[in-house]
């Protein structure tokens, strides 16, 4: 099992996200910090998420992406790239609706640029749940199915707040 980790790269305004291993909970605060960095560069150009490496995402870190995406749809009018080459993280992509927020390539993602580790954030409790709360409303968005997946566990996370 390769341990959770997420990297990033950029050249001129064009990201390069890789996440490796099972990326949980634990990393949420520090993706969602840089994802809306990268989004007020004034030079970004794209922003390509790599998943080859991706053992598991859980609902959290697949709510944060969402939000990345219609981010990026919103403020720059296109859909960013999603690499899996994975056939268990595609099938998970799809059932999320990803394929309408993002441009998905079920294929490796080549890059010359050398990522580092994103640097890392953390959050007291009450931040972290705030953090779990809209992904998961992000992902209630997306479908009617994700709505019903999700509805339980956001309303007993504000109800815990």
């Amino acid at each position: 099992m390769i341990k959770a980790k997420i990297q990033v790269a950029s050249h001129n305004g064009a990201y390069v996200i890789r996440f490796q291993g099972d990326v949980r909970l634990t990393l949420s605060a520090s993706v969602d910090d840089y994802f809306s960095t990268i989004c007020e560069d004034p030079d970004f150009t794209s922003v390509w998420v790599d998943l080859c490496d991706t053992e598991g995402l859980d609902s959290t870190t697949l709510g944060l992406l969402a939000k990345l995406a219609l981010k990026v749809r919103k403020k720059f009018n296109f859909s960013p790239a999603i690499f899996s080459s994975q056939p268990s993280i595609t099938r998970l992509l799809r059932s999320m609706e990803f394929h309408k927020l993002f441009d998905l390539r079920e294929e490796s993602c080549v890059t010359s640029e050398v990522p580092q580790d994103i640097p890392m954030v953390s959050r007291d409790e009450k931040n972290l749940r705030a953090k779990v709360i809209e992904a998961h409303k992000v992902l209630m968005n997306i479908s009617e199915e994700n709505e019903v997946k999700f509805r339980s566990l956001v309303t007993s996370l504000e109800q815990a707040s």
